[in-house]
């Protein structure tokens, strides 16, 4: 009977213990926030994540009673400002706005100072773009399969802008060029402002903007919109096609989602999101986005997870074909 009396008090004590973290847990959350939170965004004032970020945070602000101040903290793709995240403290105080720039930084680097999948806590995806293929208009091809048949008329000869050696553009472009049988030639810049400067110009061919950079562009007759690279025609611009309607299976799109330093309580995770899908449901937020070409979203964490461990193995079979060399960290 000791014995079994023993094992029944431990037992009990572990039933107690856990039965504690979960009251304690749900107290932090129902009182959390006490004090502003402070969103980090990876890339610059006027990026793709900056305006989504601002866009969302302001509304999350106004429905948390709290703040949320955007922190911008660029710089390596997006490596300084994650990698603050992920040595912050997981008290729900600090999260980050990151860009599927945070899954091809796994195959674009030789190491990183956190894993990219394992050291966050996703909370949920909020939006997602795809590219805009675009052409200078002395360009002779008005799709993408005249385009297609004019590269594998000139093997070599038709250039693409980037941002720059294995940021999304690049990437997007290599996928492409795979997937189309084709052969077309990076021309990486420093940024995306001067890639696509340069094919507003003429001086480069094509370019695979963001849809906030290329659009206005494309609506002022500066360059010609080929096609979108999700699998869908979008609410922004219905008239151009996608690339999967010629390349079937081609999907690329650029995202933004929030994460959390791991450890954070899934209580607070919780809320957050249900905040966050708040803040996407106000009609002034989602035409906002919509205008601009983005996709709302908001899924659950699992499913935010889930793309972003597919996507790190996607862009490393990219990265490896295309033959890109992992830059020394």
């Amino acid at each position: 009977m000791t014995g079994e009396f023993a094992t029944g008090a431990r037992v009990a004590c572990v039933v107690q213990a856990l039965m504690l973290t979960l009251l304690t847990c749900a107290a932090l959350a129902q009182a959390y926030p006490v004090k502003p939170i402070r969103m980090i965004v990876t890339f610059p004032a006027g990026s793709g994540a900056d305006i989504v970020a601002r866009t969302v945070g302001q509304k999350m602000a106004e429905s948390l009673g709290q703040q949320v101040v955007v922190d911008n903290r660029a710089g390596a793709g997006g490596i300084v400002g994650s990698e603050l995240t992920a040595k912050a403290i997981p008290d729900g105080y600090t999260i980050v706005m990151v860009s599927s720039a945070h899954t091809i930084n796994a195959s674009m680097y030789t190491r990183l100072p956190y894993d990219p999948a394992k050291d966050f806590a996703p909370i949920t995806m909020l939006a997602s773009t795809p590219y805009l293929l675009v052409a200078h208009p002395s360009v002779p091809v008005k799709n993408v399969a005249e385009l297609i048949a004019l590269a594998k008329a000139r093997p070599g000869q038709i250039n693409y802008a980037s941002g720059g050696v294995g940021v999304g553009s690049h990437l997007a472009g290599e996928l492409f060029k795979n997937m189309a049988g084709v052969d077309i030639v990076n021309v990486p810049y420093k940024g995306a402002p001067q890639a696509t400067a340069d094919v507003v110009g003429g001086q480069v061919q094509l370019s695979l903007s963001t849809m906030p950079t290329a659009l206005p562009l494309v609506r002022a007759g500066k360059l010609n919109g080929l096609a979108v690279t999700s699998l869908k025609r979008v609410a922004a611009t219905p008239d151009i096609p996608a690339i999967a309607e010629t390349v079937p299976g081609f999907d690329v799109r650029t995202w933004q989602g929030l994460l959390a330093p791991l450890g954070t309580p899934s209580a607070i995770i919780a809320k957050l999101r249900e905040h966050a899908l708040k803040a996407l449901a106000a009609p002034d937020v989602s035409e906002r986005l919509t205008a601009q070409g983005y996709q709302t979203v908001g899924n659950t964490p699992q499913e935010f997870a889930q793309i972003i461990n597919t996507e790190i193995a996607r862009w490393k079979t990219v990265v490896k074909s295309a033959g890109i060399k992992p830059i020394e960290q």
